[in-house]
Formats: structure tokens, C-alpha cells, sequence
């Protein structure tokens, strides 16, 4: 069993002590432990702000914009063992695509960005002069300029390539070096990524630190200059946005946390039709790619009281040609939750549903595993589930089960699915699928101060949609409320 090792002050550290272990979601093996005991924090923050820091400040937008694409060119070399260690963590190949290319689809998207939009120069002018005497004599003008400490990145399971370049490439773009601490279930890919770019040299010295396992007393040696964004469930985010050196210091704090997105169907999508078809596709793909362990997958199915049966009954159909279990196996469509304790947390979840809706698809306790050990590895089947009363539920738009579920509940009229989706008390995404403009136009405005993203889904727009779930960089992720209120 491998050590995984962090990369602090220019060099590969093994933390003491007897450490977390990693197990693979297959099998159930042991492949890893991690610890950060023994690490020295405030230096790994002096070391980014008196190293990392002065060498990308010291480079122009351009110049960070090129460093990116860099970064994606020395990733691409080595794709095939990243997909590789990807599957330890029961991703399938379609799983691993979006995680680990989406990632370095990412870091091009904020290097074209930054090529295109930014100046030749380190800092930003924001807006025009401003007069502020009656003889133009005194003025004013505002500037953007980097931050002088470190971003903090604190990422979740799920998404360990792509969550953690997102994060990387704006905080070079911005001058600012970047301290990663990778959530343990799936730490072995983000760990191998660093190891790959220390090894190429590609990065200034001092721009990208790595912690695996806790972050110990980290927090307490925040400044005004440094950034946290953080990924992961609201109480952690509680925590790190209550602790006592962050208030005081009045440290920067992006947070992303649980969200119960919702897709809507317009009433005037009668089953059969296009966008009916489109409606189900979706909410079945989301239920179970990476096995539903997605922040924006859809967790709540909103349609008209009238086409509830008709809905349940056409995902019945597309859930039961799912395959659950090895992803290496032949026929393999959908693999296990990261973890064993991830099961766990979904059963517990799972259970506080089934109290105010009913199951209508699969079995918590009955499937099939391809390939695999159902008992040793960490598998979860596809479950859809029924709500009858949802305006009197709390559960259903509260408890986010992260794994491969959904919750069918209907609603009356357009006011009716407005109130419906706001209980979710603020979410990263929804979709609304309808051809009627007007219905579209309500539920935008009913449901855009609850939510980060709203994709409007019609057939025209199907043709190069990029669907619910995909968070594109081009454009804001985050959300309000629950959702963590970041971007």
C-alpha cells in the first residue's frame, strides 16, 4: 500500500502517523493512505506568497494564459494512466472523459480567455475615469490588482481532475499560487497530477502545493490576502466560513455545497413528444453519470400532476437498461460511489426520503453487480422515487442523496413548479424543458434568484446543447442559498 505523499516548500513530504486509508470502489482494496501530520502549514503559506507568488505576478495575462495551455499540453502526455488510476474510483471511460479531458478542456477555455480578453499587462483598469472636481483636476479611477497570498483550494470526491484545474487555472490567470488539498476517496489522481507538472518543471516554483489529508491547523494562518474555495457539503463550508481566524482576518471564502437541482417539464410536453423524450434522456443521464456523485446532477423531477405515471413509467424504461458494476467489464454503463462510507451516507439519505415519497424503480438491497463483488465494493443502484404531497414535503427538497436518485413529484400550474423548485433553498442548476415561450419566461424569472444556472431545453436547442450537468467555463458556476452562495 502506497503513501501518498504532499508537495510542500518544493519538495515530497510523508506525512506521519498511520494516516487515512484509500480504497478502490471496486474491489474494496486498499491501494493508498494519506496524512498530512507533520506538515508545517504557515510555512506552505509563506512559501506561496514569498515564492509562488512574486513569480506570476511577474508575468503578464498573456503570459499566465500560455502557462495554462501548458499545463494542458503536459497533462495530455498522459492521459491513458490518469484514466487508468481514474477507474480506482469506479469511474467509467465516459466518467473519466469528462472529469479528467473536461478538465484540461478547462484549462484551455480560461487560457483562450485570457489571451483574448485580458491586457497585455498585470492589472486591470475597471470602468472609465471618473470626475470628481469641477476642473478635471482630481479624478479617480478604479483597479483590479492580484491578491498578495495564496488560493486555498479545498476540493470535493467527485470531480478530482476537473475540480481541481477549474480551480487552478483562474488563480494563475489571477497571479496568485494555488495550495490544493484533495478530498481523500479519490486523492490518487489529483496526487499524480501534481507529481506530473512538478516533474515537467512547467510551473514557477512556489505556485502549486499539495496536501493529502487534513489541513490541520491551516486556517489559523489565513491573512486578508488569501482566498479559500471550497467544494463540498454545507456543514464543512459552515465550519471554514465560521472559523475564528477566517472572521477575524476577514478572509476571502468561495464555497460550493449541496444542492437539490431540479429539471421541469412544461405541462404542454405531452409523452411521446420530442422534448418529452428529452426530458426523461436527461434525468436518466443524470441519475447515473459518475453514478449521480455530480453537484449539478437532478435530484428532483418536477412535472404536471397529470403526467407523473407517464414520466416514472418512461424512466423505468431507460433505468432498466442500466448495468451496474466493474467499469472495466464488458457492458459496464454506470460503476460504484467512491466509497463504502459514501453507501453508507446514501442509504442514510435514502432513508429519510422513502419517509415522505415512495420507491417506484430499484431495489437499495437487490441488484445486480457485473464484474464484481456487491459486498466488497461500494455500489449503489439507480433508485427513482415518487412524492405524492411534495408542497408538504421536507426531505424531498432537503436531503440530497449523492448517488444515483431522483425524486418524481408534480405540480399544478407554473406557480405551483416556481414554489417547488425555490424549496431547494437555493441550487447550482435547473432545467426547464417546454416549447410554450410563456411558460419558459415564467419559470425564468420565478426561479432565477434561486438558482446559478438555468438551462432552457427545447428540440431546436438539443442539437448542440452541452446538457443539465455540464458546468461550462465560459459561463458562472455556483449558486445562491444552500448552493454555498460562490462562484
Amino acid at each position: 500500500m502506497r503513501a501518498l505523499k504532499s508537495y510542500a516548500c518544493g519538495e515530497w513530504i510523508e506525512g506521519s502517523g498511520k494516516g487515512a486509508v484509500v480504497e478502490n470502489a471496486v474491489t474494496g482494496e486498499a491501494i493508498g493512505s494519506v496524512s498530512s501530520e507533520g506538515l508545517d502549514f504557515k510555512k506552505m503559506l509563506d512559501y506561496a506568497r514569498q515564492v509562488g507568488g512574486p513569480a506570476l505576478r511577474g508575468l503578464t495575462f498573456p503570459r499566465r494564459a500560455e502557462l495554462i495551455k501548458e499545463v494542458a499540453g503536459v497533462l495530455k502526455e498522459h492521459l491513458p494512466e490518469l484514466y487508468e488510476i481514474a477507474h480506482s474510483y469506479g469511474a467509467t471511460k465516459a466518467d473519466a472523459w469528462m472529469d479528467i479531458e473536461g478538465g484540461l478542456g478547462t484549462l484551455l477555455v480560461f487560457s483562450g480567455l485570457g489571451r483574448k480578453k485580458l491586457p497585455d499587462g498585470a492589472f486591470l483598469v475597471d470602468g472609465d475615469v471618473e470626475g470628481l472636481s469641477k476642473e478635471g483636476t482630481f479624478v479617480g479611477r478604479h483597479i483590479w490588482v492580484s491578491l498578495e497570498g495564496a488560493a486555498v483550494q479545498i476540493n470535493a470526491f467527485n470531480f478530482p481532475a476537473w475540480g481541481m484545474l477549474e480551480k487552478l487555472a483562474p488563480s494563475l490567470l489571477a497571479g496568485m499560487p494555488s495550495v490544493v488539498k484533495p478530498a481523500t476517496p479519490t486523492c490518487p489522481l489529483a496526487h499524480r497530477i501534481v507529481e506530473v507538472l512538478t516533474e515537467s518543471g512547467v510551473l514557477p516554483d512556489g505556485s502549486l502545493q499539495l496536501i493529502c489529508g487534513s489541513v490541520g491547523d491551516l486556517l489559523d494562518h489565513l491573512t486578508c490576502q488569501d482566498v479559500v474555495s471550497f467544494t463540498g457539503s454545507a456543514e464543512t463550508g459552515e465550519v471554514i466560513k465560521g472559523h475564528p481566524n477566517v472572521i477575524r482576518t476577514s478572509v476571502r471564502v468561495n464555497i460550493e455545497a449541496d444542492s437539490m437541482n431540479a429539471a421541469i417539464l412544461g405541462p404542454d410536453c405531452a409523452p411521446g413528444s420530442r422534448t418529452f423524450d428529452l426530458f426523461v434522456r436527461e434525468v436518466a443521464h443524470e441519475m447515473t453519470q459518475k453514478a449521480g456523485q455530480k453537484c449539478t446532477a437532478i435530484r428532483r423531477v418536477l412535472v404536471a400532476e397529470s403526467q407523473a405515471q407517464s414520466v416514472i413509467d418512461a424512466l423505468r424504461g431507460r433505468l432498466e437498461k442500466v448495468v451496474v458494476g466493474d467499469p472495466s467489464a464488458e457492458g459496464v454503463t454506470m460503476g460504484p460511489l467512491v466509497g463504502r462510507a459514501q453507501v453508507d451516507t446514501a442509504r442514510e439519505g435514502l432513508a429519510a426520503l422513502a419517509r415522505e415519497a415512495n420507491i417506484v424503480f430499484g431495489d437499495p438491497d437487490g441488484f445486480e453487480v457485473v464484474g464484481a463483488d456487491r459486498e466488497k465494493g461500494a455500489f449503489f443502484p439507480p433508485l427513482l422515487l415518487h412524492c405524492k404531497n411534495p408542497k408538504d414535503g421536507d426531505a424531498v427538497h432537503r436531503v440530497e442523496v449523492f448517488g444515483p436518485v431522483a425524486t418524481v413529484m408534480g405540480y399544478g400550474d407554473s406557480e405551483d413548479a416556481i414554489l417547488l423548485a425555490r424549496l431547494g433553498g437555493g441550487s447550482l442548476a435547473a432545467s426547464v424543458f417546454s416549447e410554450d415561450e410563456e411558460f419558459v419566461r415564467k419559470l425564468t424569472f420565478g426561479m432565477a434568484p434561486f438558482h446559478g444556472r438555468l438551462l432552457v431545453m427545447n428540440e431546436a436547442a438539443s442539437k448542440e446543447s452541452t446538457r443539465h450537468g455540464t458546468a461550462m467555463p465560459q459561463m458562472v458556476h455556483g449558486g445562491p442559498g444552500r448552493a454555498g452562495g460562490g462562484e
